[in-house]
């Protein structure tokens, strides 16, 4: 399996915004669904948002539906996530993701691979 390399988190105030960004090799990103991950402390790792292999289509958890945006440039292998609005129930790692298949909601068992993460705190 490629690697996945996730970037740009950081320490931000509610309400502001960070973008984080997955780089991979073209054949690991390159005509592949994508998705954006994260995992709080003490709780599961949940579905965030997931892009299908055109950048056409896109799907979100409710709980960010409106404030994060999903969106992939296949010429310089990258996945990234816009987030606004940032709130504290925001604060988590974040992974990046190869998806086995792109489909409207999320289901168990339907991500091939996660990276390392990157640590986005949301300070009150």
């Amino acid at each position: 399996q490629g690697q996945l390399v996730e970037s740009g988190g950081g320490l931000v105030q509610a309400g502001g915004s960070l973008r984080l960004s997955c780089t991979a090799s073209r054949r690991t990103i390159n005509s592949q669904p994508m998705g954006w991950f994260r995992q709080a402390p003490g709780k599961e790792r949940e579905f965030v948002a997931m892009i299908n292999y055109s950048g056409r289509f896109t799907a979100y958890a409710d709980s960010v539906k409106g404030r994060f945006t999903i969106s992939r440039d296949d010429a310089k292998n990258t996945v990234d996530l816009q987030m606004n609005d940032l709130k504290p129930d925001d604060t988590a790692i974040y992974s990046c993701a190869r998806m086995k298949y792109f489909s409207s909601q999320y289901s168990e068992g339907q991500t091939d691979y996660w990276g390392q993460g990157t640590q986005v705190t949301v300070s009150s």
